[in-house]
């Protein structure tokens, strides 16, 4: 009898046990869906009321692709606005992330190649503070440095300026990217590089950077990335004179004016949608790689 409870209570038990382990999984899949519905219902939402010409956002006043026209109207002012605005984003992205993959790539060269371990550890921690400060810290120390040059060399705030702040921004991204790929290159293909008589140059471009061009690859995008997405730093350091605006900023000014214009909403609808189509592509394309990896090694072992 005692032997029977015995068992009966570790049934029991396990049951418990299968029972918590369910509600465990549940709880969190609940949670997960919670976390994407919060950061995909506004994207909907905007992409939804992209379709009705109502100026007040969440007021449906009929099926329309009117916002869609006006965008794409060379002589709408608020979508040659935005198309502007865009255009500068686009630019100073590039411009930003190509200067700071360049010297974060040097940066991270150098770094790596110190010879003394305090000297190698100082430049990491001073890489790595812009990543941890505040980015307004940032923005504002930047624009006072410019207040001063100004008044002391006459240089006024310009495209030179933003781009100077986006750099600054992205450089520890990309070291931080190129680092990693550096520590798992083999150091004796650079010591044969030079015993073949290969200049320091030569060794850097022929041997050094085809091998980290991954990492090279990875901060140059994610400092497209940050460029495209800042407005702190873009607000301080932006031209004061000629209109100049990112996305980031000629939002806030609209806001702060009349409000959103409607053709706004088309064009995150467009964005999101273009994002979406290449995520989707890449991930496919990803996908594919990887089953012919596998594919390959089979035929290996075969």
């Amino acid at each position: 009898m005692e032997q029977k409870m015995t068992i009966e209570q570790v049934n029991r038990a396990l049951q418990r046990k299968r029972n918590w382990a369910k509600a465990k999984k549940i709880l969190a899949n609940v949670f997960v869906y919670f976390v994407l519905l919060l950061m995909y219902a506004p994207l909907i939402y905007i992409t939804v009321f992209s379709f009705t010409p109502s100026k007040t956002a969440g007021v449906w006043t009929g099926f329309s692709f009117s916002n869609y026209t006006t965008l794409f109207d060379p002589n709408n002012k608020f979508g040659q606005n935005i198309w502007s605005a865009a255009g500068n984003t686009i630019l100073v992205a590039l411009v930003a992330a190509s200067v700071s993959t360049v010297l974060g790539t040097l940066g991270a060269i150098g770094i790596f190649y110190l010879r003394k371990k305090w000297m190698k550890n100082t430049m990491d921690f001073v890489t790595q503070i812009p990543v941890v400060n505040a980015e307004i810290v940032t923005a504002v120390s930047l624009c006072v440095l410019f207040v001063i040059c100004a008044k002391a060399f006459g240089l006024q705030r310009s495209f030179i300026t933003l781009v100077i702040g986006h750099v600054v921004l992205s450089i520890p991204y990309v070291v931080m990217s190129v680092q990693p790929k550096l520590e798992q290159m083999d150091p004796a293909l650079y010591e044969a590089a030079m015993d073949l008589g290969a200049t320091q140059t030569q060794s850097l471009f022929k041997v050094i950077i085809p091998d980290i061009i991954p990492g090279i690859l990875s901060g140059f995008l994610l400092s497209v990335t940050l460029s495209l997405d800042d407005y702190v730093i873009t607000a301080f350091t932006k031209p004061t004179t000629g209109g100049f605006e990112t996305i980031s900023t000629y939002v806030d000014s609209a806001t702060k004016k009349a409000g959103l214009p409607v053709q706004l909403r088309a064009f995150t609808a467009i964005l999101f949608a273009v994002i979406l189509i290449v995520m989707v592509v890449m991930n496919i394309k990803s996908a594919r790689n990887a089953k012919n990896i596998v594919k390959k090694e089979k035929i290996k072992n075969d």
